[in-house]
């Protein structure tokens, strides 16, 4: 009886251990709260804040840009603790409506650039109307973030997907909200970004993707994922000026209740913050989830991720936080090297610009 047993016993461990052993390495990783003294971003700050290092005359310095209004500033200093004041940044030539610079990257050759959000009046909803609709631009800067170089228009919602009968307090439609991160083998730029189309499918968080070689000239070059593959845009033929019509992304974190609808409740994730957590060997996005047609923050999330070419790697968002302000964001202490799109298993942990405590991750 116990020589018929062997067999059985074996055939169990070998088809059950390798699922325990992945079950194991699939944990989710914690997240705990460690109190710090409060730590203020310089300027006002109503989007997310990129952080990037670079070298002046041999010396490594941490620069950090903040927007507010639609005009984006930079500070600069050794550390986050010994930012200067932030110094209002130029664009020009200006795009047009409000610039909030979300997101930076420095090359190898010292050449940064910049994404940001830009809003512009929803002119075809009439002269009366006070909403908006956001697309994503692209931007160059040879001296450390001070003026900026206009790329053009990179990413922008379909023609004609937006609700001049919206609820919503901000956007008649179009897409923004944004936080990029280059591959490890620096290959392809991912931009995760909120759509906030009228088709209530498309509504949620998507990514789009831009080789990196193509970063000086990224006019028409943005590829948005569709739940399968990258769709590139087509050429616009009824135009005479360059334009680019992009297909709307099928978001990854899709919104199940609608930003444009008769009433005012919204189950929504948007504003996404993305950086590599070198503790956990994993990509980790924060997101903001709105209760409401006005923004009203219900909590803030996160998810991980090991890659960045599958966006339907992403875990399921965890809340981690009550209530809570706009735009929060990771920053790692790492000197140098802590930015926004880097840190390790303890960092500031941001909401608004402001950081009242450390976040600590935990396999």
């Amino acid at each position: 009886m116990r020589l018929r047993l062997v067999p059985i016993v074996l055939l169990i461990i070998v088809f059950i251990a390798p699922f325990l052993i992945a079950q194991n390495t699939t944990t989710t990783p914690r997240v705990e709260w460690k109190s710090a003294s409060r730590l203020k971003l310089p300027g006002e700050v109503d989007s997310n804040s990129p952080a990037v290092w670079d070298r002046v005359r041999g010396q490594s310095l941490m620069f950090v840009m903040t927007s507010w209004g639609g005009e984006p500033s930079t500070a600069v200093g050794f550390g986050l603790t010994s930012l200067t004041n932030s110094t209002q940044a130029v664009v020009d030539p200006w795009p047009g409506g409000g610039v909030w610079m979300e997101a930076v990257l420095a090359d190898e050759g010292g050449t940064w650039y910049g994404y940001y959000h830009n809003e512009t009046r929803a002119a075809a909803c009439g002269p009366e109307s006070t909403k908006v609709i956001p697309r994503i631009g692209a931007a160059r800067s040879t001296d450390f973030g001070a003026t900026w170089e206009p790329l053009g228009n990179i990413l922008e919602a379909p023609p004609r997907s937006y609700d001049c009968q919206t609820n919503n307090k901000y956007f008649a439609g179009g897409v923004g909200d944004l936080s990029v991160q280059l591959d490890p083998e620096s290959q392809d730029l991912y931009i995760f970004y909120s759509e906030y189309v009228r088709a209530a499918m498309f509504q949620g968080v998507g990514v789009a993707r831009l080789a990196w070689a193509d970063r000086d000239e990224p006019l028409g070059k943005v590829m948005v994922w569709n739940g399968r593959t990258w769709l590139p845009p087509s050429h616009s033929r009824f135009s005479d000026s360059d334009r680019w019509i992009y297909p709307a992304a099928l978001p990854f974190f899709r919104a199940s209740e609608p930003w444009h609808d008769e009433d005012t409740i919204v189950d929504a994730f948007w504003g996404p913050s993305v950086h590599w957590n070198t503790y956990l060997g994993q990509y980790v996005m924060l997101l903001n989830h709105a209760k409401n047609e006005n923004f009203d923050q219900e909590g803030i999330y996160i998810s991980y991720s090991p890659r960045l070419d599958d966006p339907s790697l992403w875990s399921e968002p965890v809340k981690i936080f009550n209530g809570g302000s706009w735009y929060p964001q990771v920053m790692g202490l790492e000197i140098p090297g802590g930015s926004d799109k880097v840190a390790g298993q303890t960092a500031r942990f941001f909401m608004a610009g402001v950081s009242n405590s450390l976040i600590q991750f935990t396999r």
